[in-house]
């Protein structure tokens, strides 16, 4: 019912993960970035504990693959579990059990992994990883990310209307960069699209105000002058 991905910007150090599903509210339980650590996405017949379990891992200096494999060893109905990870150094591993639903797919590619379930063709995650790959690295990755999304849409997407989404993206400091959600629409991604348009202009502003209020800007609100 899911389709996902997580992805590394080497210049910038951001991690992000992007999800859609036809359920409401995808993004609180599948998928899960630290900052400095990696990205993972847990869906299919979704069991939130290994996004927590596998960052914790990472952190602890396991590789994707490394974090991976611990994981489908020793969880619970490994069988019925869909997976991506990416790791500190930008290296990918992802899993799809042998009862995963519907048109059951993975791909890892440079930086970046997709999974996808319940869709509607094989060629929406290669869709999502190109696109990513071929999309201008100048931008924030939070941009790459959800044009990679729209990509997979278009490929077929889900194989029945999505109507939710998701996207965090996490840099320095321990509180996500961006987390954006939508968590019914008609069409969600982009529902996200906007809503990310709205938040990136500002959204390293929110950190130096964190950081150095004195430095950070004002919005016009009132009140903040």
């Amino acid at each position: 019912m899911t389709f996902s991905i997580v992805a590394r910007c080497p210049q910038s150090g951001q991690f992000a993960v992007a999800v859609s599903s036809s359920s409401p509210s995808v993004a609180a339980r599948c998928g899960f970035a630290r900052a400095g650590v990696g990205a993972v996405t847990t869906q299919n017949v979704t069991d939130p504990r290994l996004g927590p379990w596998a960052l914790d891992l990472l952190e602890a200096g396991a590789s994707a693959t490394e974090a991976r494999d611990i994981i489908v060893r020793n969880c619970t109905f490994p069988h019925y579990r869909q997976m991506s990870l990416i790791d500190r150094e930008g290296r990918t591993a992802v899993y799809t059990g042998s009862k995963a639903l519907g048109l059951s797919t993975d791909l890892c590619g440079v930086n970046i992994a997709s999974t996808g379930n319940l869709l509607a063709s094989k060629c929406v995650v290669e869709a999502i990883v190109r696109s990513f790959e071929q999309s201008e690295k100048s931008k924030e990755l939070g941009a790459r990310v959800i044009v990679a999304m729209k990509a997979g849409l278009a490929a077929g997407g889900e194989a029945g209307p999505v109507r939710s989404a998701g996207l965090q993206v996490v840099a320095q400091e321990a509180w996500p960069l961006a987390d954006l959600r939508v968590d019914w629409d008609e069409a969600p991604i982009t529902k996200l699209e906007e809503l990310w348009t709205i938040w990136q202009p500002q959204m390293h502003d929110y950190v130096t105000r964190c950081l150095n209020p004195e430095a950070a800007p004002s919005y016009g609100v009132p009140g903040d002058e």
